[in-house]
């Protein structure tokens, strides 16, 4: 790995202070690949395997370099340059590759590509805007009379904690939020309905990119399965290693491993240490999940988002909860982890009352968990255990985590797992 964290053999991109102006372009398998800005001009007449006409690329290659300036005169180019055979004429004249589009659909396929990135084509952005006609301000009047100028927020759609499409944990990353303010954030979040939305900012100290993390109710300062996702978006098309990403609790860490072909296939973050208080009261939160005990001491773990953890005596005990919501709204923003299993083996359901959602896979929840059992000796301190869950409602999640320490005290905590894109598109608003 080179000094800037990018993977051997992969070639740098260019960066002008920020991730958002990183302009970017995803390929046929979905691997985002830096744009490149030549293009091969192939000669008129150039034929392909089994003899098939070569398009000419050249007006591809003038509109990148140019591309609203020679896309204004391609429409008298073509006529001049037309081959069709006029009135009166019994011989075709020799094809000359596809017919070039219109003005309009060349303006079409070059924004579309430019949106088809996880950055911001900011050159083409800024050139279509000052090409645009200008429009007059509205008058003075109720906000439905005045004109609003619509932006275009790209954004891309991961499941997190899982390697299979339509499975995981839904998460929505826009990957540039410079325009947004917190009522527009919280408004998309609540918009996607997603257990969290990520909004991807340049940074402001020793990370890659700044991300804020919002459920649909409220801002986050750190959250698991928004990390990893995020991740996973944004180390591709930047071409790193590891990934550094500032949150509201720090920068975390991300170390992303690669398969043969390069693709992103694992990642594993470094999680904040959380702080540990005995609830010396459970009798409520063992009510509203209908159970009698916990096998272990119930605990609140807090590293940003807060979690109680109620061990119970089989997997099969914790599928079949059926909890109720109004005793845990009751409880506050407080996640409630029922969990069960053993050895490097465990499943865990979690409620969110703030939400009134299950969590299909929690993150924020996987690292302490680890903590929770070398604490009180159910695993060794440095074990991976694995964690299922989400497979009661449709989403089945894989989570891996491992705490380091010793005597009572939390040194590290390492959570891990693996993630998909699944959606790419755009917010206008």
């Amino acid at each position: 790995m080179d000094p800037a964290g990018r993977e051997p053999g992969v070639a740098a991109v260019d960066r002008d202070g920020d991730f958002g102006a990183v302009g970017l372009m995803a390929d046929g398998d979905d691997r985002p690949v830096a744009v490149r800005r030549e293009h091969r001009r192939l000669e008129r007449g150039e034929r392909g395997a089994g003899g098939q006409a070569r398009v000419d690329q050249r007006l591809e290659a003038e509109a990148v370099a140019d591309p609203l300036g020679r896309l204004s005169r391609t429409p008298d180019r073509a006529r001049e340059q037309d081959r069709r055979p006029r009135p009166g004429c019994t011989e075709l004249l020799p094809h000359r590759g596809r017919p070039r589009p219109s003005l309009h659909r060349q303006r079409a396929e070059l924004v579309r590509r430019a949106g088809l990135g996880v950055g911001v084509a900011a050159e083409v952005d800024a050139n279509r805007r000052r090409h645009l006609p200008r429009i007059r301000a509205a008058p003075e009047g109720p906000p439905s009379s005045r004109l609003h100028a619509v932006q275009a927020l790209r954004y891309v759609v991961a499941d997190v904690f899982t390697d299979r499409p339509l499975t995981g944990n839904q998460l929505a990353v826009f990957t540039d939020a410079r325009s947004l303010d917190d009522t527009t954030m919280q408004a998309l979040a609540r918009e996607t309905a997603f257990s969290e939305t990520v909004f991807v900012l340049p940074p402001e100290g020793d990370g890659h990119v700044r991300i804020r993390i919002f459920t649909p109710v409220h801002e986050l300062p750190f959250a698991g399965h928004p990390v990893l996702g995020a991740a996973f978006v944004l180390g591709a098309p930047l071409q790193l290693g590891v990934i550094n990403l500032e949150t509201g609790r720090g920068t975390i860490p991300v170390e992303l491993e690669r398969d043969e072909s390069g693709r992103i296939v694992f990642g594993r973050m470094a999680q904040p240490v959380p702080a540990v208080e005995l609830v010396d009261d459970p009798t409520a939160i063992l009510a509203a999940l209908g159970v009698e005990r916990s096998l272990l001491p119930v605990e609140r773990y807090d590293l940003g988002p807060t979690h109680v953890f109620v061990c119970l005596p089989s997997t099969a005990d914790v599928a079949a909860l059926t909890p109720d919501w109004g005793a845990l709204a009751r409880l506050g923003g407080t996640g409630v982890i029922a969990f069960a299993g053993s050895g490097a083996s465990w499943k865990a359901r979690m409620f969110s009352p703030d939400i009134g959602i299950e969590d299909p896979a929690t993150g924020s929840a996987a690292g302490p968990l680890a903590c929770h059992l070398a604490r009180h000796g159910s695993i060794a301190w440095g074990d991976q255990i694995e964690i299922v869950q989400g497979e009661e409602i449709g989403r089945p999640s894989k989570l891996y985590a491992r705490a380091l320490g010793g005597g009572g005290l939390i040194d590290a905590v390492e959570v891990g797992g693996s993630a998909v894109v699944v959606a790419r598109g755009e917010f206008r608003v």
